[in-house]
Order: structure tokens, then sequence, then C-alpha cells
């Protein structure tokens, strides 16, 4: 009765109306199924344990499907995610596991997993990373974002990039400070910012972003799997073997 019990909760709280039909045919009556939904409604009263585990299974059938759907958009993606020519490119160029990496400078949680991130790379040189500036924290992260994309025609993204993850503060006084100290040509800079290649940058990871359901940052994409959030390194280099024994 128990594993019965089990299946009709599960297509009660799945189909809280009628209950399904087969080639467009009830399967019961209107009187079978109310007796049915009294027999189980009694049965459920007197074990209310087995409605928590129907949501439970429910709820872990969702997240599957959820899952799947995001490695089904993840695939179709893929060449805009990582070989897209207005995203700059770290670690090891012609690494054979590619991460791509969704964030904002002025994002608290990002800034804690910058240290982290580098010393992945720095412990397996065989790993692309590829940055995404996500700029939703306001218009001090977009100025910080343009400032950093625009430094690419100096040749000095990377640079730059971990500055502004150091730096504490993150506005244009500071961003511009930061761009003097490393030598850029500030007037050069000011103009690339306006350069549609980055507008390009900014449009497609937002649109990215928003396919992939991405709510926040940082956010990792590594194979077919999306980390939403901060995870710690033996979590990255966990997903990362997982994405080189899918590549062979």
């Amino acid at each position: 009765m128990r594993r019965l019990a089990l299946l009709l909760a599960l297509l009660l709280v799945t189909f809280p109306g009628r209950l399904p039909a087969i080639a467009g045919e009830p399967v019961f009556d209107a009187r079978e199924e109310r007796a049915i939904r009294d027999i189980v409604a009694d049965y459920l009263r007197q074990n209310p344990e087995i409605i928590l585990e129907a949501v439970r299974i429910l709820r872990e059938r969702q997240a599957r499907a959820e899952t799947e759907e995001i490695r089904r958009v993840i695939r179709r993606l893929r060449d805009r995610l990582e070989r897209d020519p207005n995203s700059p490119v770290g670690g090891n160029p012609d690494g054979d596991v590619t991460i791509v990496e969704f964030f904002d400078y002025r994002c608290p949680y990002c800034k804690r997993a910058a240290p982290t991130v580098r010393e992945l790379l720095e412990r397996d040189g065989n790993i692309r990373l590829v940055y995404k500036e996500w700029p939703i924290l306001g218009p001090d992260s977009e100025f910080a974002a343009r400032a950093a994309l625009a430094a690419r025609k100096q040749g000095r993204y990377l640079e730059l990039h971990d500055r502004l993850m150091d730096a504490k503060r993150i506005d244009e006084e500071r961003v511009m400070a930061i761009a003097r100290e490393l030598g850029l040509d500030i007037e050069r800079l000011r103009a690339d910012m306006r350069a549609p290649e980055v507008d390009a940058h900014l449009a497609d990871t937002m649109d990215l972003a928003n396919r992939l359901g991405i709510t926040g940052t940082p956010s990792f994409v590594i194979g077919e799997e999306l980390i939403p959030g901060m995870a710690d390194r033996a979590t990255l280099e966990q997903l990362v073997a997982r994405a080189r024994e899918g590549a062979s």
C-alpha cells in the first residue's frame, strides 16, 4: 500500500486537477477518481511522511530536468561561450579545458573567488580561462568593465583585470588611477572604451547569461556544467577533470 500511496501522491502533487488521461480518454470516471482520492487522502493523513517523500522525488526530477536543459543550452552556445574573439583569454590559450567566468569587479564574491581561480591556473597549466565581463552592479561596474576590455588594445587586459579584482573600491577615479599606475595611455583607453567590440562583448555576455539562466556573479561554465556562485578549488578541479574525461 505504501508504494501505491507514494505513486498516487506523486500523481496528485503533479496533477492537482483531474488525473492524467490515456489517448485522450480518462482512466477513471469522476466517481472512481473521487473514491481513489478519498482512500489516498485518508492513508496520507495517517502517514504524512509520504507527502514529503513525494515532494522530494518530484523536486529531484525537476532538478535533473533543469540540469539537462542547461547542458543542452551550453552545447548549443559552446562557440559563443568559448571562442568569441571579443572575450579576453587567460591561462593557457591552447589549454585542453576551457573555463568561462562571468564576473563583476564590484562583486565581493568575485573578489573572494579571484585568488582561487589564479591558484587553479597556476597549478594546472593546461586550462584556458575565458573572461566574460558582466557588469550588473551599476555604472561603476560598467565603467570598470569597459576600461578592462579597452586595455586589450594596449596588451594590458590581464594586468588591469587582476588589479581591479584586488581593488577594495571600484569607481571611475580608482579605475583610472590603477590604469595610470600600470602605464596605460589614458586618452587612448577612454576612446577605446567606446569601441564597437566592447559594446558587443557586454551585449553578448548579457544575452548568454540570460539564456543560461544565470542570476548572479561569479558564475562558471566548465564543460557542460554551470556553477552559479563561488566554488572552492577542489570543486573546480573536479569539474575540470570531468570535462577532460568527457573530451577524451
